[in-house]
Parts: structure tokens; C-alpha cells; sequence
């Protein structure tokens, strides 16, 4: 079954380009397309889409916005979200995270790491483009302005473990590769991160992991 895509960049070249990228692709349907926050927000309720890909400076409403309202805490039926920008540091993207975002990449990222980033969102996975990983999350946690929340009950060494391999932005099949487990092993080490963490997805998993220096 393909992973079904919307589209969102106001710039009308880079959205060709991503669109052309994703429907080369063929477990892939790009099945939207919008150049501005109020459209992409329409479409994704309207369609339904498994991955939204936005651009996170959108005309209209920015993709944080975009974000919290698909994605976010409110949302009834939240959508996956992998938001792109052209810097690693941009100041809008670490609200995109904390708004629901699933993943974040650079539009310089590769064409290779694009699809892996829509699969990867679309199997409840987080990919946060490796290169920036670490700064962006160590970014986090200096701006973070209170103490880390503790979980609600102690981490097991291997959750510790999976908890250090999500930070560094691997995916569950990754994690199990390196960790010489089962998938659904993994799985349930994720799962159970997020209930003691309180966390949403997998990208506040790595945000309190960095948090509390176990990044």
C-alpha cells in the first residue's frame, strides 16, 4: 500500500522538486498539493494524507501553526508531520517539534533521506536528519526553562538504551539492528518510554533525553 503525501511549500520550484522526488518513488502517492499554511491545513483534514510535508515558513499560517493544528495536542485525529526549512538552526523549527512535528529535515537533505524521512513518519517513526540531530536537540534543552520532568517510574538499562539511540535519531529497525532485538521488541521499549515520559512521540522522547544529558 503507498504511503499517501500532501505537499506544502509556497516556493513553486522546491514543491515540484519534492513532489517529483516523492512520485518517483513507487510505494509513494503524493495526493496534495499547497503554497500556503491555510491550504495546507484544508487539505490535510480533507484528504487525509499518512505524512503531511510542510515547509515551516508558509504564507497564511507558518508551519508551526500547520503543525499544532494536524498534529498537535487538540487534534482529534492527528496526521504525521515532517517539517523542512533551509537552516538547521532555524528558531522556528524546535516549536514545530514541541507542536507535534515528526520529523525535521534540511531541503538540501538528498532525495534519499526525503523518502526515508516519509516512510519513517508514516510507520510512527521520527527521522530528524542526522547532521543536525544533536544540535538542534543540545539547542533544546539550553532553552529549556524549567527542570526536566521525571518520569513516572524508573528506566530500565535497556530503555536507557533505546532512549540514547532515539536521541541520535535512529529508527526502530536501526535500533534493533544495533541492539541485536526484534522490532516489536523495540516497539515495545518506545511505547513504554513515552507513557513514563509523558511524551507524545518520538521526538520528545530525544528532547528529554537531551533534557537530561542522556542524549
Amino acid at each position: 500500500m503507498s504511503v499517501r503525501v500532501v505537499v506544502a511549500d509556497d516556493q513553486d520550484l522546491v514543491r515540484a522538486g519534492l513532489v517529483l522526488i516523492l512520485g518517483a518513488q513507487p510505494d509513494i502517492e503524493v495526493v496534495g498539493e499547497a503554497a500556503d499554511g491555510p491550504s495546507a491545513v484544508d487539505l490535510t483534514m480533507r484528504l487525509r494524507p499518512d505524512v503531511l510535508l510542510v515547509d515551516i515558513r508558509m504564507p497564511g499560517l507558518d508551519g508551526i501553526e500547520v503543525t499544532r493544528r494536524v498534529a498537535g495536542p487538540d487534534a482529534a485525529d492527528p496526521v504525521a508531520v515532517v517539517v523542512i526549512t533551509t537552516f538547521d538552526l532555524d528558531e522556528y523549527v524546535l516549536g514545530a517539534l514541541r507542536a507535534g512535528a515528526r520529523g525535521f529535515l534540511l531541503k538540501d537533505a538528498g532525495p534519499a533521506l526525503l523518502v526515508q524521512a516519509v516512510h519513517a513518519a508514516a510507520a510512527g517513526d521520527a527521522l530528524i536528519a542526522p547532521n543536525v540531530t544533536r544540535r538542534l536537540l543540545a539547542t533544546f534543552a539550553d532553552r529549556a526553562p524549567t527542570a526536566p520532568r521525571q518520569p513516572i517510574d524508573p528506566l530500565t538499562d535497556r530503555e536507557e538504551q533505546v532512549l540514547a539511540l532515539v536521541a541520535r535519531g535512529r529508527t526502530n529497525a536501526e535500533i534493533a539492528s544495533e541492539l541485536f532485538i526484534g522490532l516489536s521488541t523495540v516497539k515495545s521499549h518506545v511505547a513504554s518510554l513515552m507513557a513514563k515520559l509523558g511524551a507524545r512521540n518520538r521526538v520528545e522522547i530525544a528532547m528529554w533525553a537531551y533534557e537530561t544529558n542522556r542524549g
